[in-house]
Parts: C-alpha cells; structure tokens; sequence
C-alpha cells in the first residue's frame, strides 16, 4: 500500500518515544555526574592555584593539563579511544548505558574550567575575611566558596548539559541508542527525512527546556 502521500508516513512513535527515553536516561546521567566530578576538579583547579587556599603548582599543572588534553579531543574521538575502558566497565561499547562514560569523561573537563571562572569571580575579599574569622578551608569552601559562585556553576551546568545532548546525538550514531541513533540509522541511512525531522525537532526540545530550567534556577538564586 503506498502512502507516499502521508506527512511523517515512516515516523513509527513508539520507537521515537524509546529513544527520547534513551536520550534523556543518557543526558540526566551525564549532568548529574558531569555536575559532581567537574565541580571537584574545578574546586582544585582554583585551591590550588596561585594565592589561593591549598597552592600547589605541581598538582595544579598535572589538573590543568589532564583536563585541558580531554576538553580538546573531538568526542567523536574520543568515544573511540574510550571504547576498551567502556567494555571493561560496563560489558559494552554499544547502547545508552555504554556512552555514559564517554559523555561524562567529554563533559566534565569542560565544566570544570567553567566552574574554576566562576570561583576566580569571587571577590577574594569574602575569602580573606573567612579565613580571617579562622573559617576552615572546608567551611570556607561550603559556605564561601560554593554559594557565592552557585549562579555561575548553574548557568554553567546549563550549557554543559545543553553540549551533552549534543554528544548523545553523536554518540547515537556509532550505535549508543537515543534520537541520534534514530536519526541517522532510520533517518540519514534509509533516506527517511521525516524520521529526522521529528527526531531534530525533540532534541532542540530537549535544549529548549535545559535552558528554560537553567535560566529560571540562576535568576532565583542570583542575588546580585
């Protein structure tokens, strides 16, 4: 039967609903950790760098280049060059589960640097006055630190995530699941534009609401 005349004739919804859960499974995943492990290594970042709390040139070099080597490599890269860490780790290089390590190992240098500028925002006079009071370095850092750079980190964290929907599209398409894979593996291979569309149209969906949440959190807290 020909239904060449039918708008989104090849769009099979099911399928499409499964992999926007896959796609969202991967993106909440990735922000979560990404939100965790950068934060740590933007902390160190910052406390060791010079003048500040834990100054330590050598290890702030060794931070510095581990995480500028993994921001420059192309994630399409460095899926591949992560493809034996991931089958020991998770059984697997293909599936949702499988680009989490990739998407997270490609995420979280790049917020790191995002949240090591905004802990250099910080007026250092806060920090001084802290350590005057005999604050601690732990109390300085939860009480100084992090909720005086919190509106940066969650706009941060907003254009992290918004890069991370990214990747899983690109991930899709070397068989991590998600709307990228549908894209191009229904859409792109079999010449079915509409699937594409549709998957497209979800993804800047996706975007469009990590923004909206991102944005409405930063104003709320941003007391400045």
């Amino acid at each position: 039967m020909d239904n060449s005349g039918k708008w989104l004739e090849n769009v099979d919804w099911l399928v499409m609903w499964e992999a926007t859960k896959q796609t969202l499974y991967m993106t909440a995943i990735s922000v979560v950790a990404t939100f965790i492990l950068g934060t740590l290594l933007g902390m160190l970042l910052f406390l060791t760098s010079k003048g500040n709390l834990w100054e330590n040139k050598p290890i702030n070099t060794v931070i510095s280049a581990v995480v500028n080597i993994f921001r420059s490599i192309p994630f399409i890269i460095l899926i591949v060059l992560l493809i034996p860490f991931t089958t020991f780790l998770v059984g697997s290089m293909i599936g949702e589960t499988a680009a989490l390590p990739a998407l997270i190992i490609g995420a979280a240098p790049f917020y790191a640097r995002l949240v090591e500028i905004g802990l250099r925002e910080i007026d250092k006079g806060v920090i001084e006055a802290a350590r005057s009071m005999g604050a601690t370095t732990g109390t300085i850092i939860w009480k100084v630190l992090l909720p005086e750079s919190l509106p940066a980190l969650i706009s941060g964290i907003t254009v992290t995530g918004i890069a991370i929907v990214g990747y899983t599209a690109m991930a899709g398409a070397i068989g991590a699941g998600g709307l990228g894979n549908l894209a191009y593996n229904l859409g792109f291979q079999r010449n079915q534009n509409d699937v594409t569309f549709v998957a497209t149209v979800i993804i800047l969906i996706i975007v469009f609401v990590i923004q909206f949440i991102g944005d409405f959190i930063t104003s709320k807290i941003d007391k400045r």
